[in-house]
């Protein structure tokens, strides 16, 4: 049975210089445990509410919302610095203002206990329970970070956050060399970093919307613009999306635009960032035609497999089962079936596929499209 645990002391950092006297202890080839708390209820960026550090048994809790951090982060882009975090994603979106880049080197623990034969999607808490024998309490879970001064409840959780990072970092490293996976959790750490520090929006949103499949391909470039429209707005007012406009609500105004100013305004009611400008300039751009440009621009909304995709599909996922239990791998981190359904319908090589899944699948999942 895992043991409940005391964290050790942390420091608490409210002093730009404080937080460069720490991170300036770090040796040349560090390993540091970092962690973030944020909070996401009413904004498009998430919000840091508070930074957690931990290397060579220091550590410390930083108060983000006492003083600018910058650019003191900076010194984490070193390439000598290995950087742990868990299940990295939003953290990193979250630290993308400060560390546009990342970190140097990223070493994510729950992609790499996948890549060690311990599932898709461990949590922190399951990792440390097998891999340390400690047991977390998870009872700040969905605590209110923006609060000061944090309870010592808070401190603790938060501090314990990145204790045992550097215990799962090496038996999860050993694991990963003996079984030859190093450079493939590497790479998908340096995916994920790229993926989570892009600060554009995604230039074709519609792709998303996949009810929209069979829908001409003018009203699919309309719901383009739309969408974009509103991941634009979104990210100037600092909203959520669904605050301007609903996915619902995008497909009724493409596929029906409204006639009348006023219309929009009784079909969007209760959209909560959908002000009087707001709303002018969606209509306006519901009133413009759709360019040649546009429509050139315009990915076509793949559609779901039907018929000899639908059959095709079925052979490549047990190619990819197969595939998977020879490398013991989850068979969700070698391909998923969202992107198998994108690859059977366009027969295009998935982005998401690139890189050593390429190498492992290529040849087998090509030779299984449908004829066209």
């Amino acid at each position: 049975m895992p043991l409940p645990v005391t964290p050790p002391h942390a420091d608490w950092i409210t002093q730009r210089s404080g937080l460069e006297q720490w991170l300036a202890g770090l040796s040349s080839s560090a390993t540091l445990a970092l962690d973030t708390e944020f909070m996401r209820r009413n904004t498009f960026y998430p919000q840091l509410a508070l930074l957690q550090l931990g290397a060579d048994e220091r550590y410390a809790l930083v108060d983000p919302l006492a003083f600018d951090i910058a650019d003191a982060l900076r010194p984490l882009e070193r390439a000598q610095v290995t950087t742990l975090m868990h299940s990295a994603s939003e953290d990193l979106e979250t630290l993308a203002p400060w560390l546009p880049q990342g970190p140097g080197v990223l070493f994510d623990t729950q992609i790499a206990a996948a890549f060690a034969g311990m599932g898709l999607g461990i949590s922190y808490r399951a990792l440390v329970a097998e891999l340390a024998g400690a047991e977390l309490d998870k009872g700040e879970t969905r605590s209110d970070w923006m609060q000061r001064p944090l309870t010592p409840s808070q401190s603790a959780y938060a501090t314990l956050d990145v204790v045992y990072l550097h215990t799962i970092h090496q038996q999860l490293a050993e694991r990963l060399a003996q079984r030859d996976r190093t450079s493939w959790h590497a790479e998908d750490c340096e995916r994920q970093k790229r993926k989570s520090c892009q600060r554009s929006g995604d230039t074709q949103p519609q792709l998303a919307l996949r009810g929209a499949a069979e829908w001409p391909h003018q009203q699919q470039a309309l719901l383009r613009r739309i969408l974009l429209w509103r991941d634009h707005t979104a990210r100037q007012l600092d909203r959520p999306r669904p605050w301007l406009a609903e996915d619902a609500l995008s497909l009724s105004l493409a596929q029906q635009p409204p006639a009348r100013l006023d219309e929009l305004e009784k079909r969007s009611s209760g959209q909560r960032a959908l002000r009087s400008q707001q709303r002018a300039e969606l209509f306006e751009l519901l009133a413009m035609p759709i360019s040649d440009e546009e429509m050139a621009a315009t990915r076509a909304i793949p559609g779901f497999p039907q018929g000899k995709a639908k059959q095709a599909l079925s052979a490549m996922k047990e190619t990819v089962d197969t595939l998977a239990a020879e490398l013991d791998l989850p068979p969700g981190l070698l391909c998923s079936r969202k992107v198998l359904e994108e690859y059977v319908v366009t027969a295009e090589w998935p982005e998401a596929l690139e890189g050593w899944r390429r190498g492992v699948l290529h040849e087998r999942l090509s030779s299984q499209l449908p004829d066209a």
